[in-house]
């Protein structure tokens, strides 16, 4: 049992140095290949890297060893193996079971967004009514993921000429430009934190996976409103993008994706964009050459 065990971690750890993963892909891919690991033993696979990422194998793997969970989520399994063995073992052979992506949430309508901002004016604390503010604004205006709310900090938010933009920190860094709407409110919140955090300033463990939905969720708000979401707020960002003809490979970089076809699920919620990934990367190139 021990050498099993000493042989996975070992053949774990070359292929993911083989792979070049770093980070959280790296994080990621240990998590799938360990539960791939489990799968294949307990079909009797030998412990041969070559019959452990068979493409049979992979594929019994997401379709039988993964049934319980989300389409998404086996997609997401399958992508993760699909690099590992772009290695010796050789690309694989033909294409898998599709599974369908995760939609993107549901941007919110404007009668949604005056909801919103009238529970987060009206929690009972300034650092309350502080931070609700700041999800709503930075989520709909600038498009910000959790992380990436968690660490912005008073200064990120800087003129621009006679507009204002955010320098959205971490991994995905970028520049965003702020429509008018959004403007004001996102300078008052930066003057009123200065150099700190604009998100629960203080002490509170701030890098743990729901510290921003948990604020959320203890939100002094009516049962029957709607609930402040960053997925939500950043859905409405893209989709107020789509709507207003933005160049896809702008949106594409201020919204800090990696590529265009990852539009697509935010696109099925607005009429008249483009909603496949051809039809996405068709409207990008014709864009791009006029």
């Amino acid at each position: 049992m021990g050498a099993a065990v000493a042989w996975s971690e070992a053949f774990l750890a070359a292929l993911l140095d083989q792979a070049e993963m770093e980070g959280r892909s790296r994080t990621r891919a240990v998590v799938v290949v360990r539960r791939l690991m489990s799968f294949a033993s307990a079909q009797g696979v030998a412990p041969v890297p070559a019959q452990l990422l068979d493409h049979d194998v992979i594929e019994a793997f997401c379709v039988l060893g993964c049934a319980g969970r989300s389409s998404s989520t086996r997609g997401t399994y399958r992508s993760v193996l699909d690099t590992l063995t772009a290695s010796p073992y050789g690309p694989r052979p033909r294409r898998g079971t599709p599974f369908a992506g995760a939609r993107a949430p549901l941007p919110y309508t404007p009668a949604e967004r005056a909801e919103l901002l009238a529970m987060a004016s009206a929690q009972p604390t300034m650092a309350k009514r502080h931070s609700a503010l700041s999800m709503l604004w930075f989520g709909l205006g600038a498009g910000l993921r959790p992380g990436e709310l968690v660490a912005l900090r008073g200064n990120d938010i800087r003129p621009a000429g006679s507009s204002v933009v955010v320098h959205v920190p971490g991994p995905r860094g970028r520049v965003v430009p702020v429509a008018e709407g959004h403007a004001a409110a996102m300078v008052a919140l930066a003057r009123h934190t200065g150099d700190d955090v604009v998100f629960r300033p203080g002490g509170a463990r701030r890098h743990y996976k729901n510290f921003v939905n948990d604020f959320a969720r203890h939100l002094v708000a009516d049962p029957s409103a709607p609930r402040l979401s960053m997925g939500r707020c950043r859905a409405s960002f893209v989709c107020d993008h789509l709507v207003a003809g933005t160049a896809l490979a702008e949106l594409v970089a201020i919204a800090g994706l990696c590529e265009v076809e990852s539009l697509a699920r935010y696109a099925a919620h607005v009429d008249g964009a483009p909603h496949s990934k051809a039809d996405l990367r068709a409207r990008r190139d014709g864009e791009q050459r006029r």
